[in-house]
């Protein structure tokens, strides 16, 4: 009877034995679980943050040159209007002539 009584025991003790290292090892796997969670979130953000860089670069550039074509168009307009006939030139080169000669 104590021989049984005695392998109940050491049943039972390696019964809390491995109860206690299958708690350990979920414990390991969880926290395995969220340190790869964290990191798989980390890198997600990371790679949000760059697509965002690249739009809003791509964007940039896109703004800048759609300003300097405007910006182009608007001074052949300037440039277009200041355009002087034969005539007119002919007259301003005049003034110049007769100011730079004192004569008004």
């Amino acid at each position: 009877m104590r021989d049984v009584i005695q392998k109940m025991l050491e049943a039972e003790a390696e019964a809390k034995r491995i109860v206690a290292e299958a708690e350990a090892e979920a414990e390991r796997i969880r926290a395995e679980a969220r340190r790869q969670a964290r990191q798989l979130a980390g890198q997600a953000r990371a790679d949000v943050q760059a697509e965002a860089d690249r739009i809003i670069e791509e964007a940039s550039r896109r703004s800048e040159s759609r300003r300097q074509e405007a910006l182009a168009r608007a001074a052949q307009t300037v440039e277009a209007g200041l355009q002087l006939d034969e005539q007119l030139r002919a007259r301003a080169v005049a003034g110049v002539v007769r100011c730079v000669c004192g004569e008004t």
